[in-house]
């Protein structure tokens, strides 16, 4: 089992805790980790871009003169893409970017992430992170006191204060357990979660 350091707010170490090899131990499965990256991505994908092809520009019904004699080249209609105003050739048209992983890829997926997270001595367990009241202030201490910026942080379920009071701090983001996802997690320098965190994780994915 992977031992890491766990700290408090003030930024000290306070205790170690074993991770769970199910989950913070697994062989990184980096095809699997690219997979979800770009599966998530195309799902964000709107999709709705239209352009219109010469059948659906309006207009264009008549030639525009008469095919000899003119001195110009011939032409059968006014809509067709080499006109300004013409159709689009190859026009792209709505479609649906999404493809699906399978459950067992997805978690997979996950656990690889994590993993190459301990790996790389960029996840950080903090013991806990609670306040009473909202204040971006406050969670900037925390982040300056464990030495962190560009951080994605996992809280555990009905932590609403932390939550909010980190929504206004650039290049931090947080998580619930069931909301962690592989792009976030490598997407940020750096993953801190509670220790209750890292129990609900482990609970589920283990």
């Amino acid at each position: 089992m992977a031992n890491v350091s766990v700290y408090n707010i003030e930024g000290k170490e306070v205790g170690t805790i074993d991770l769970n090899d199910a989950v913070f131990g697994v062989e990184v499965n980096e095809h699997l980790v690219h997979m979800a990256v770009v599966s998530q991505l195309a799902n964000n994908r709107q999709g709705t871009q239209k352009a219109k092809t010469r059948a659906e520009v309006s207009g264009g019904g008549r030639k525009p003169w008469r095919q000899k004699g003119t001195g110009h080249a011939r032409q059968g209609s006014t809509r067709s893409p080499q006109w300004t105003g013409g159709g689009v050739v190859f026009a792209p048209t709505p479609r649906d970017y999404s493809f699906k992983l399978n459950k067992k890829e997805k978690r997979a997926a996950l656990k690889s992430a994590l993993t190459s997270r301990v790996e790389a001595k960029k996840f950080i367990v903090v013991d806990e992170i609670n306040f009473d009241e909202i204040k971006t202030k406050k969670f900037q201490e925390v982040l300056n006191n464990l030495s962190v910026s560009k951080a994605l942080v996992v809280l555990e379920d009905g932590n609403k204060n932390a939550e909010l009071s980190a929504r206004n701090i650039a290049d931090i983001k947080t998580a619930r357990t069931n909301t962690i996802n592989v792009y976030d997690i490598l997407k940020y320098n750096t993953v801190i979660a509670t220790k209750a965190a890292v129990a609900n994780i482990e609970e589920v994915y283990a």
